[in-house]
């Protein structure tokens, strides 16, 4: 293995493999934030993969964290808490919205890259990390691996593509997950459709050997995915038959879509909320943090499900960059993260009581551009 590049945030190799070509390897580089996003990573990461995009040595990527605790956290939201503490009152922060738009590009390019990008999400997988992971070709997944889009608790919603990804979710999962943020095992995340595989944390010391003494073909410009599917079967070869855990989300699939239902948001909240106190600790913990989490967070939840449907990818992260960037001029997100993270009280002071205080205009304030000019994502096809 040869090192080509290694910084603070983000360490970057090349894998030689038996053919004489290459597999990227880049390790997020943070382990104690638990490999939280930050922007210097985003911006390392990000002309990395264009150059290994470009190379036809490269073959492939293979992304991961360092440390065993997780693969990435989240994005770094104390570096947004001290942009939107800097702005000016009610005003968008600049340096927020910066993030917003490099992370997104990040996450879109790893969706739309041209060669098989194999995500290790081993143990902490949140919110940011989720959106690195879901647009990989080859998703792994172990038995420590937990994830969540916790959002509704820091007064945010499931970016980074999440409307997108948790729309294609079974049934109305998706919703379920953005209105309660409850935590997925493997099991969870493969049946969800955010993980393909799942390997023993154990196997990951092996892998770079295996992919480089695989013989892989060169970069393929007529995209018939001869790589894709070599990967995928040397991924086939080391899942787990047995050990895998049971996945609460498949086996509470009937009744997530009877709390969901179809009448609107109003009866959706009071079944969750009625929720809290079910018999089922992994539901009643779902209802716990539905009742806690922002009432404008659950509104911007539902608002998006209903746009999205017909949008591509790309359009949906142009939307969800004018929500980010709006909820960093309200007041909930910085609150939100301050309980949290911040001041640890965990006693967030939310700017509504309840689901019914959010007003329509205040809804329709988060989808309008705070911009001049073009869409700062407006290049994405």
């Amino acid at each position: 293995m040869r090192t080509t590049h290694m910084d603070d945030c983000v360490i970057l190799r090349d894998i030689p493999t038996a053919c004489g070509r290459r597999f990227g390897h880049a390790t997020l580089n943070a382990p104690k934030s638990l490999n939280a996003l930050s922007l210097a990573m985003i911006d390392r990461l990000a002309p990395q993969l264009d150059a290994w995009a470009a190379d036809p040595g490269i073959v492939g990527v293979l992304l991961d964290g360092t440390g065993e605790k997780a693969f990435c956290a989240g994005g770094d939201v104390a570096a947004l808490y001290r942009a939107i503490k800097a702005a000016p009152a009610g005003e968008a922060a600049p340096e927020a919205a910066a993030f917003f738009e490099r992370e997104y590009r990040l996450d879109y390019r790893i969706h739309t890259f041209p060669k098989p990008v194999l995500c290790w999400g081993q143990g902490i997988v949140m919110g940011g990390g989720i959106g690195l992971m879901a647009g990989a070709s080859h998703r792994v997944a172990t038995p420590t691996t937990r994830m969540a889009m916790p959002e509704i608790g820091i007064g945010l919603y499931p970016d980074v593509g999440g409307s997108w990804f948790l729309r294609r979710m079974p049934g109305r999962t998706g919703l379920f997950l953005a209105l309660t943020g409850a935590p997925l095992n493997a099991a969870d995340a493969r049946f969800a459709g955010l993980a393909d595989f799942i390997v023993a944390d154990e196997e990951r010391e092996r892998l770079p050997g295996l992919l480089a003494d695989t013989r892989w073909d060169a970069p393929d410009a007529a995209g018939t995915g001869a790589n894709h599917a070599r990967l995928g079967a040397l991924l086939d070869r080391l899942a787990l038959v047995d050990g895998v855990p049971a996945s609460p989300l498949r086996e509470h699939f009937d009744r997530i879509e009877a709390l969901i239902g179809h009448d609107g948001l109003a009866g959706i909240g009071a079944r969750l909320t009625a929720l809290a106190a079910d018999a089922d600790p992994w539901l009643a913990a779902a209802g716990r943090t539905f009742a806690g989490g922002a009432p404008s967070s659950a509104h911007l939840a539902w608002a998006l499900w209903q746009r999205v449907p017909r949008l591509s990818l790309a359009e949906v992260f142009r939307l969800e960059y004018l929500v980010s960037v709006a909820c960093t001029a309200h007041g909930d997100f910085a609150e939100g993260v301050r309980a949290l993270l911040i001041d640890k009280d965990r006693k967030p002071r939310w700017r509504h009581a309840s689901l019914a205080e959010v007003g329509g205009g205040f809804v329709a304030d988060h989808f309008r551009p705070r911009f001049t000019g073009p869409h700062p994502l407006a290049d994405l096809a």
